[in-house]
């Protein structure tokens, strides 16, 4: 098998898909309420990687010579979870550190 190929093309495919998909989500919404609403967008959130993952296993099924299926499979699987991970990693170091403190209400006057 061609590990380091399986390999390569997994984390080419986690990078492309889970890569464009937070960039989508981090610099074209301003707030996640856009994201509830079916779209275009949202719908590209969900199609992209699949079509990283599906692209690096076809590329990965063409260029081995035996054990194909095999090395397609433990590409998809590598890639999405390496897709998942980035998707964590995203979604921990974008959110807030502390929650948003109340405003103080002024009694008297």
């Amino acid at each position: 098998m061609r590990l380091k190929l399986v390999f390569v093309s997994s984390l080419i495919a986690a990078v492309v898909g889970a890569g464009s998909v937070i960039a989508i989500v981090l610099f074209t919404f301003s707030s996640l309420s856009p994201l509830l609403k079916p779209g275009a967008i949202v719908f590209s959130t969900f199609l992209l990687p699949l079509v990283a993952t599906l692209v690096a296993a076809i590329f990965v099924y063409r260029h081995t010579a035996r054990r194909r299926k095999l090395q397609a499979a433990l590409t998809t699987i590598i890639s999405l979870l390496l897709i998942l991970a980035a998707f964590v990693l995203a979604s921990v170091v974008s959110s807030r550190s502390r929650p948003p403190q109340p405003r103080p209400v002024l009694q008297g006057t």
